[in-house]
């Protein structure tokens, strides 16, 4: 399945794991603002914001997983099956196929308020790429360096939640995971206090005891819990380099190794792991071969060009051998 979060120090950094069993050749994949959106209801935008982020590239054309605009607006679809429900055309609506859904808000929104204000006239429109390509069910989380909102197309319309956890991840419907949050209030970093007697004193055996009961499991719920609680802990400094690091291991609490979650065909494991600070346009990433930290900065391509600018994932592991 997948988990997206949202992390503020000094910069804003949006990312996301990718969980599933295989890959579609995904690359780091910038789109300039001249490049021409053709949508297959809402015409054609020829300029609008620049973006960056992690897409598979078909027939030309950016099918984003996730990815930031130049203003720090950020989006990922996350897989949401059983949930997702798209819909007829729609007269008088704004008529938008999910895989169009990424490039429709970040190319016009610079924030999560001006986002609303598309969602408000938006029919999540049944339209698959290609006979080869159907759509994937999915939902979105969307962020700003200020707030995040959860947007799910369900059997009964659209459905925009805001978002104070700042993380996401698959089934249920969000309004639950947010609900669920509830049977963890008693957690924390801190170590728990002897509530049972006071005719018993009990001694905290182990450091970390006020996280008992927070999951370690890897279903959709459990994550949820967990990348929160690591999430809404986090400390760290306001560098670069902290915040990058710290972004990653917040990921890194809820992703999958392969072996540990049987599917069909294999198994579900993080096939990659991504972080953008918002605020510059640096989109780092690691996979699951490599652990080392790639960049790619979106500010070194020509933005006011036509043409996308793609990098694919170095996979290959970079081990450092210090005495050789």
């Amino acid at each position: 399945m997948c988990t997206a979060a949202s992390y503020k120090t000094k910069d804003h950094y949006f990312g996301r794991n990718l969980d599933y069993e295989f890959a579609y050749n995904q690359t780091v994949t910038v789109t300039p603002r001249n490049y021409p959106f053709s949508f297959r209801k809402m015409g054609q935008i020829k300029t609008h914001y620049a973006m960056i982020g992690m897409a598979f590239v078909q027939d030309g054309y950016p099918l984003y997983y996730d990815a930031t605009n130049e203003k720090g607006l950020s989006m990922a679809g996350l897989n949401f099956p059983m949930n997702a429900d798209y819909k007829p055309f729609e007269e008088g609506k704004d008529n938008v196929t999910p895989f169009e859904f990424i490039p429709w808000i970040l190319s016009q929104c610079k924030n999560v308020e001006e986002c609303r204000a598309l969602l408000g006239r938006m029919n999540m429109y049944k339209e698959d790429f290609s006979p080869s390509l159907p759509l994937s069910p999915l939902h979105w989380m969307i962020s700003d360096r200020d707030k995040s909102i959860v947007v799910e197309s369900v059997k009964d319309g659209l459905r925009v939640y805001d978002n104070p956890a700042e993380v996401m991840t698959n089934n249920p419907t969000f309004d639950y995971h947010l609900t669920n949050l509830c049977n963890y209030m008693g957690a924390s970093a801190a170590d728990p206090e002897n509530k049972i007697s006071e005719n018993i004193a009990l001694i905290p055996y182990s450091r970390g005891m006020g996280g008992l009961g927070i999951p370690g499991d890897l279903s959709s719920a459990s994550r949820f819990i967990k990348a929160a609680f690591t999430r809404l802990n986090s400390r760290t400094g306001e560098s670069e380099n902290e915040s990058v690091c710290q972004f990653f291991h917040i990921l890194g609490s809820v992703a999958q190794q392969k072996g540990c979650c049987k599917v069909e065909h294999g198994y579900e494991y993080t096939i990659y792991s991504s972080c953008c600070n918002t605020d510059k346009g640096i989109y780092y990433y690691t996979t699951y071969e490599n652990s080392r930290i790639t960049a790619v900065d979106m500010n070194c391509e020509n933005l006011d060009g036509s043409e996308l600018a793609s990098y694919p994932l170095i996979e290959e592991p970079q081990i450092l051998f210090q005495n050789r």
